[in-house]
């Protein structure tokens, strides 16, 4: 019988492909270009944002202080590379967002899952090379020529038809129209983590993005241990891992709501996690969702390390609370 032997979380944030000098230029110029929620949910514009700064922000965009959280979110990204090749997989569930790579307003499901053989993640475009955070930011995406990922339909309809059993209506999705590919929090995965060759994955949507339509904490919970029990049902001997990509708060670090979910994983707190207030779960933080779900995946494993790092990037206090965990 399969069994799920390992599970992991990342953050999936351009600033994760950015050198530290990019790092240290800040990304003032990248936050001011639209509206960012502050913690409520409520549009601020950069300039807003500024006037309520507390005193000690200057310290934490210092030269000193984001090089310190750079070094110890490159060490973190080495450490969970090292964890996910020891522990031999032999498929990786993804549980991450899509935001508009996939599915569109026209129809955006709550949950789905991709059952396909492979997946397509694109060749970057070309980018002006004064313009460091695009270059950055298309890293996510292949050198040179598309690449088709191995995935694994079997344990995928596997997982699908069992969800539905549950009561779940999962939207399946088996082909990838001619101009799509993976989405970021997929491709990071790839592109960040995997060796040669690659693990096959089974990519899990979860809306966390956009109303009216987002699970609810407690459901993210009961999906990932539904997918729990299904991949230790799937009668393979295959060795299976649960990574969440995406998170924790941004565009504004929330170093409160944070840290109530970094305990809680901690502490295995799943009441903690399925509690968690909905409205907090805006725009970027809302990816918290697809570690809730994988922390109820991960009931039966033991949490080894975990990492967060509030990146401050700019004179705002914009940023990414960024983490990094792994249970065994």
């Amino acid at each position: 019988m399969a069994r799920i032997v390992a599970a992991f979380g990342t953050s999936h944030s351009t600033m994760l492909f950015s050198a530290v000098e990019n790092w240290q230029a800040l990304f003032d110029h990248v936050d001011c270009k639209a509206p960012i929620n502050d913690f409520e949910g409520t549009p601020r514009s950069f300039d807003e944002l500024l006037k309520s700064t507390p005193p000690a922000a200057a310290a934490k965009i210092s030269k000193e202080a984001i090089a310190q959280r750079h070094r110890t979110t490159w060490g973190a990204m080495d450490r969970l590379q090292a964890d996910l090749a020891a522990a031999r997989l032999d498929v990786l569930i993804v549980v991450g967002d899509d935001q508009r790579e996939i599915f569109q307003d026209a129809c955006r499901p709550a949950i789905g899952i991709y059952h396909g053989e492979t997946i397509r993640n694109a060749a970057a475009p070309t980018a002006p090379a004064a313009d460091w955070y695009l270059l950055d930011q298309r890293k996510r995406m292949e050198d040179g020529k598309d690449r088709f990922y191995p995935c694994h339909p079997a344990l995928a309809t596997h997982i699908i038809a069992g969800l539905m059993d549950r009561n779940f209506d999962i939207t399946a999705v088996k082909a990838l129209v001619s101009d799509q590919f993976e989405g970021h929090a997929y491709s990071f995965v790839h592109r960040r983590y995997m060796a040669e060759p690659p693990i096959p994955i089974v990519p899990v949507f979860l809306n966390t993005y956009y109303p009216p339509n987002q699970p609810s904490p407690a459901r993210c919970f009961e999906l990932g241990a539904a997918i729990r029990d299904l991949a230790a049902s799937f009668p393979d001997d295959l060795r299976v891992g649960v990574m969440a990509s995406g998170g924790l708060s941004h565009f504004l670090v929330n170093e409160d709501l944070d840290g109530k979910v970094v305990a809680a994983l901690r502490n295995n707190d799943y009441a903690a996690l399925k509690s968690l207030p909905p409205r907090l779960l805006h725009t970027g933080s809302s990816e918290i969702r697809n570690w809730i779900a994988v922390a109820a995946a991960a009931a039966d494993l033991k949490l080894d390390w975990l990492t967060y790092v509030p990146a401050y990037r700019s004179r705002a206090m914009t940023g990414v609370g960024l983490c990094f965990a792994s249970w065994r």
